[in-house]
């Protein structure tokens, strides 16, 4: 990940997505590297995509479901690259950074289901 933070949270997770991407491209070709990178392709493109569809909102429940789906695939996408870090020596360095940045954007998403909760009270 690039070491500025972007603050909108858009373009944050869309910088996640892309980055998870260059992570897989780089890994060897084996076929444990090749599904559990499906997978995290998947869980990385749906953060963005969930974070998206939530701001284009049909109402207050339609837009917490969508932020907890985003945070649901944040936390899947941890799983999996913690996963490839563990099974791909020389390349935790690039694992870790994107680990981090996936625990950001659950806290991130969190933050906002726990704001709008407490709102709605």
């Amino acid at each position: 990940m690039k070491k500025s933070t972007v603050y909108n949270l858009e373009d944050r997770t869309y910088l996640f997505a892309r980055e998870c991407r260059f992570f897989i491209k780089a890994l060897p070709k084996t076929l444990n590297n090749i599904e559990d990178g499906k997978q995290i392709i998947r869980a990385s493109g749906s953060v963005g995509a969930n974070y998206i569809e939530a701001n284009e909102k049909l109402g207050d429940k339609d837009f917490l479901m969508r932020i907890k789906i985003a945070r649901k695939e944040a936390k899947e996408a941890q799983y999996w690259l913690r996963l490839l870090k563990d099974l791909n020596n020389g390349y935790q360095t690039e694992a870790e950074e994107l680990i981090v940045e996936a625990v950001e954007l659950r806290k991130i998403l969190s933050s906002i289901i726990n704001k709008r909760s407490i709102s709605q009270n």
